[in-house]
Order: structure tokens, then C-alpha cells, then sequence
């Protein structure tokens, strides 16, 4: 299906999104945002899609960062309605759908790009891709959770530097880090972003979704032990727990 600014295809339970604005980098606008956060709630929505895949347009960039021009004259209360507006919509929604989200980082993935990357739960980059939050060369900083899920994937030490001095890291340094979960040729991106999808589908749906929810509330407090327990607890009863253990029983694979 084709929208103003993305391409989606839902195959073999593989819901994907291709952002198509390649002329611009494939650069976030507040349209951009809008639609992707619809391409999502669809997503999800969509019972036949179990895993969603995220990967721009071109060869060039997954998304070079946000359009400029959009907000180059923004003041305090235009930029906070704008940080806000994203987050809500797009970036925060993605980290928390039930639904695993993969980033197929095919070029560059800048700023607000790097940031959408960060929101999805998995990310596959290829060797030429390009990672980085410059937002400090232009007199701002990260604005769409940058400086909050950086840290927390490749430690602090690591996101203050890249943050700071706002260089570009290529993929293998990304890979190093744990920013990224794979590095492959080109060619090989997204037959390796559907081997992850199969790997993942074979799974309990149930598991999955309890699984993400208690992952994100990971921070070292009883809070986050707590809610791994509700969501431990959660899966029992389900028929998706009822299948795997029969399956075990029987020695054979689960059908979920």
C-alpha cells in the first residue's frame, strides 16, 4: 500500500514499513511522524502481523535525521510541543507496542533517525550504514529520547562521548557497542531482518508481548522485578502456555 510518505506490505506475517522520502534522506517531518504512527497502530491492530520491520527508502539512508526547515525558527513552546508530540506518537509508542519492532538500518541514521532506530526493539544495520546524534552542531540536543535509551544500550561513558562531540560511528563500532544487534552486507539486509522475524515468530505471541513490557521496565529497582513477576504470572493460563507445555510433553515443536 502506498501513503504519502511511507510504502507498507504485509508478507508472511511481516508487516513492513518503507519511508519514502528518499530525495530527503528520508528526513522525520511532523507529516512523517504522523504517518508512521499509523502504519504502527494498522500494525498492530492487524492480527496477521506478528513481527513489524522499519527501513527507509533508497540506498543512501534509513533516515538522516529530522527536516531542519521544519523548526529552524522555533521557540521554547514550539519545540517542547514538538518533542512532545513525537515522543507520544511515534518514538515512545514503538518501544511500547506488543509487538516486536525491527530497524533495518540500510544507510545513514541520524538524529531523529538514530533516535526512531533506538525506539525499535531490534536493530539490524548494513556495513556502510552510518550512526550518530549531531544534534550538538546545531545548537540543540537529542529531543526524541536520545539521550535516555543511548545510555542505556551502550553504557554512559560511550553516549556522553557520541552525544558531546556529536560524531558518526560506522556499524561495526555500533555493533561493538551493542547499539546495533547485527551487522551484514548490503545485500543481505533484509533476508537477514526475515530469519530474525521467523526466529521470533515461532514464539508464543503471549510470551513476546509479556516479555517487551518487562524488558522496557528494566532499571535495577523492585519496580522492575515486580512488574517481570505480573508479567511472568501473566502467561500462565493461556493457550499459548498450554500449547508449549503439551508440546514438550509430546516432544514435539509448539504451534502457536
Amino acid at each position: 500500500m502506498i501513503g504519502k510518505l511511507t510504502l507498507i506490505e504485509v508478507q508472511d506475517n511481516i508487516g513492513w514499513v518503507k519511508i519514502n522520502r528518499e530525495k530527503k534522506l528520508n528526513a522525520l517531518n511532523r507529516e512523517l511522524i504522523d504517518e508512521l504512527h499509523e502504519r504502527m497502530v494498522n500494525f498492530q491492530n492487524n492480527p496477521d502481523v506478528k513481527v513489524i520491520v522499519i527501513t527507509g527508502g533508497g540506498d543512501k539512508a534509513f533516515v538522516a535525521g529530522a527536516d531542519i526547515s521544519e523548526f529552524s525558527n522555533f521557540g521554547f513552546k514550539e519545540a517542547a510541543a514538538m518533542a512532545c508530540h513525537g515522543n507520544r506518537v511515534l518514538f515512545d509508542f514503538i518501544e511500547k507496542l506488543e509487538k516486536p519492532v525491527i530497524a533495518a538500518i540500510n544507510g545513514y541514521a541520524l538524529g531523529g533517525g538514530l533516535e526512531l532506530a533506538m525506539s525499535c526493539h531490534l536493530r539490524i544495520a548494513t556495513q556502510k550504514a552510518k550512526m550518530g546524534l549531531p544534534e550538538v552542531t546545531l545548537g540543540i540536543i537529542p529531543g526524541y529520547g536520545g539521550t535516555q535509551r543511548l545510555p542505556a544500550l551502550i553504557g554512559k561513558g560511550n553516549a556522553m562521548e557520541m552525544i558531546l562531540t556529536g560524531d558518526m560511528i560506522d556499524s561495526e563500532k555500533a555493533l561493538k557497542m551493542g547499539l546495533v544487534n547485527q551487522v551484514v552486507p548490503e545485500e543481505k539486509l533484509l533476508e537477514t531482518t526475515i530469519i530474525m522475524a521467523e526466529r521470533i515468530m515461532k514464539n508464543a505471541p503471549n510470551s513476546i508481548k509479556c516479555a517487551i513490557k518487562s524488558i522496557n521496565s528494566a532499571d535495577g529497582t523492585p519496580k522492575g522485578f515486580q512488574e517481570e513477576n505480573f508479567q511472568f504470572s501473566n502467561c500462565f493460563g493461556t493457550s499459548d502456555f498450554q500449547e508449549g507445555v503439551t508440546a514438550f510433553f509430546e516432544k514435539r515443536k509448539p504451534k502457536f
